[in-house]
């Protein structure tokens, strides 16, 4: 049973990595395992209408990104002529709100698949042999889950994913931690070792050719009882420290990341574990700092990094969870005090958290609120997700003490984003006007503000403002109101016939980023013919 026809679908969001459970599963299916006609799709692409499909998968990622998965499994249906049985999703979406797919009428009948595919491929994919479903004798099959990507796929489609010259992979699965806010004991289970590293490296290269990078995608990876071998090996497969690649005449530097971060409250224990990591290629060193409880253990493993020269380093910043605004700060302005102790350099993501359950981004934190949330929003989206530590740049996006932070959260948008122009030019008189009224205000009636602007739809303020007391507080809210579009565009006309010196957003390659799509929140156009290369050097802000 051969030549059977496989449609292989991710979703039009946005993302930094490649889907590497539908590269397993085209593993299984293409010329080295089945030999059927394997296809790859990203989004809902039309010119898939042609073929008639046998199975389709289809991927998840983000649990807020339902109403774009919701789009590619109608789209499949529609592909099939709604033969449920001939559509699978699986993910992790799909094993997060497993139960809000299945209790979905219209999907009544697709095969939601909760967790890896780790058992023989008949078991994993749920197969019924009484409905002699395809391949549904193969029970006894090695796991897909173990199986090595196909990389080929990925010509299939236009898009291109930040990281994509990199063996893709995992040392270990699962994380000794159990973190409310974490899907990960959901998903993966307790810690565990996974296949030899070197068997899927060489299968990878055997199959698709050398790569340049090694990512691993592990949760805990220092909590492997193996993690000295893990680090032999990746040593032997040739990632040591200032490794190359050649390439014809081209000596590429090798990277390794271990892309979810390393746990800081194990790396502080030892100095081990540090040298241990300075053995190999690693850049950037990605450590958690969830909150604030961890300034500690966190310091103690900047230190150890940079006793042994690991100076390039990251942290994922976790906000909007049980933290405050003033809890984010702290942790965002240790790193800038420790990158001028400590000549090193250290870069933040911070990464709004959502429950894992959610099926949008509306979620806010008991310390939080929704302006504040969009403010820190914009900021983010104006220094492409990063808080570097160094001193000019933080105070620049963030300000120096956390009432300057919490002054520039509850600033108008359009003067966040267009920070230069209403700071040093053309709008610096409507500026002060607002700072003025600002001071004007008492305690009460800035709270009554903030709620006005976390309760009332952004493009209702100005036909809202008669709910609020006449006088300083209305006067104030004006400034809230969104600027036309035209208005936006002329500020941007304007602002470029001015030379200004300017804090500049420090060059960060884009596969050493974080993967937000909060920061990237559009749709991906099937068959798109070509993606403007974002520049990493621009200003701060207009």
């Amino acid at each position: 049973m051969v030549n059977r026809n496989i449609l292989l679908i991710e979703p039009g969001y946005r993302n930094k990595y490649p889907p590497l459970g539908l590269m397993k599963l085209a593993q299984y299916h293409g010329p080295q395992g089945k030999k059927d006609n394997v296809r790859f799709v990203k989004g809902e692409d039309q010119s898939a209408m042609n073929t008639a499909w046998d199975r389709i998968y289809i991927t998840t990622l983000f649990s807020f990104e339902w109403a774009r998965t919701a789009r590619s499994i109608d789209y499949a249906l529609e592909l099939v002529g709604n033969k449920a049985n001939r559509v699978f999703v699986g993910g992790i979406a799909a094993s997060l709100m497993h139960d809000a797919y299945l209790s979905e009428p219209r999907w009544r009948g697709v095969r939601f698949i909760k967790g890896l595919l780790g058992k023989a491929p008949a078991n994993s994919l749920q197969l019924d042999p009484f409905e002699d479903e395809l391949y549904s004798d193969d029970v006894n099959g090695k796991p897909i889950e173990d199986l090595v990507p196909d990389y080929s796929i990925l010509s299939h489609i236009d898009y291109r994913y930040p990281v994509s010259d990199a063996y893709f992979t995992y040392a270990s699965r699962g994380c000794v931690r159990k973190c409310a806010f974490c899907g990960v004991p959901t998903l993966e289970g307790l810690q565990r070792d996974t296949n030899s590293l070197s068997d899927v490296i060489n299968g990878i290269s055997s199959l698709y050719g050398e790569k340049r990078d090694l990512i691993l995608m592990d949760n805990n990876v220092v909590a492997s009882a193996k993690f000295k071998e893990i680090i032999d090996e990746i040593v032997d497969l040739g990632f040591e420290r200032g490794a190359k690649l050649t390439r014809g005449r081209q000596k590429l530097h090798r990277r390794v990341d271990f892309n979810q971060g390393v746990d800081a409250r194990i790396l502080c224990r030892d100095p081990m574990y540090m040298r241990e990591l300075s053995r190999i290629a690693l850049k950037p060193l990605r450590i958690a700092f969830d909150h604030l409880g961890l300034k500690k253990p966190y310091s103690q493993a900047v230190r150890f990094a940079a006793e042994v020269g690991i100076t390039d380093l990251s942290n994922y910043m976790l906000y909007n969870f049980h933290d405050s605004p003033s809890d984010l700060f702290e942790r965002m302005r240790l790193n800038v005090a420790l990158n001028e102790e400590l000549g090193i350099r250290i870069f933040s993501f911070p990464m709004r958290y959502q429950p894992v359950t959610r099926p949008d981004r509306g979620h806010v934190g008991k310390k939080w609120n929704s302006y504040f949330l969009r403010s820190m929003q914009v900021v983010l989206n104006a220094t492409h997700g990063i808080v570097s530590g160094a001193p000019e740049f933080f105070r620049n996006a963030y300000g120096d003490t956390f009432n300057e932070f919490e002054n520039i959260l509850f600033r108008p948008h359009h003067y966040i984003f267009n920070r230069v122009w209403y700071e040093r030019l053309g709008g610096k008189a409507e500026f002060e006007d607002f700072q003025s009224v600002m001071s004007a205000l008492s305690k009460e009636e800035k709270i009554e503000l903030l709620e006005f602007l976390c309760t009332r739809e952004r493009n209702h303020y100005l036909s809202d403002l008669g709910i609020l007391s006449a006088g300083y507080l209305r006067d104030a809210a004006r400034f809230f109101v969104p600027l036309p579009k035209e208005v936006e565009v002329k500020i941007w006309s304007e602002r470029k016939k001015f030379r200004v010196s300017e804090c500049r957003i420090p060059e960060i390659p884009d596969d050493e980023l974080v993967e937000d799509a909060a920061l990237t929140d559009q749709d991906i156009k099937p068959l798109q013919k070509s993606q403007k290369k974002r520049h990493n050097v621009v200003p701060i802000y207009a």
